[in-house]
């Protein structure tokens, strides 16, 4: 996975994998370099469908939801940061931070996440 965009697309295919139908909808913004999630509910008062943007590399709220919703623990240390699938206990991807661990932390789950999407239909 070479992208931010190619990670996002992936994560969204596991983070939503069953709710893509004709109420719901994810697809690449490029204005906003995030995904775009649509569903019919959320509508405003003309009855315009409201489009969410997500985008868990950028967003600890995105990417807290997201490890919660796949099952992922996270352990950190002085120089790095790794994601543990839950279910498998096994270390789904590492990331080595300069700085910012925050930043780590939300693309190490991504990218975590981003290999359950690969793996899907």
């Amino acid at each position: 996975m070479n992208s931010d965009r190619e990670l996002l697309e992936l994560a969204a295919k596991a983070y939503w994998a069953g709710e893509i139908d004709d109420v719901v909808s994810v697809e690449w913004d490029d204005d906003g370099q995030s995904i775009i999630y649509t569903h019919a509910s959320n509508q405003d008062h003309n009855g315009n469908d409201w489009a969410l943007l997500w985008n868990p590399l950028t967003d600890d709220g995105d990417a807290f939801r997201l490890a919660v919703k796949l099952d992922m623990y996270v352990r950190c240390d002085s120089n790095s940061v790794c994601v543990i699938e839950g279910q498998s206990e096994t270390m789904a991807h590492a990331e080595v931070h300069s700085g910012d661990p925050y930043a780590a932390t939300r693309r190490a789950i991504v990218r975590a996440a981003a290999e359950i999407g690969k793996g899907m239909p």
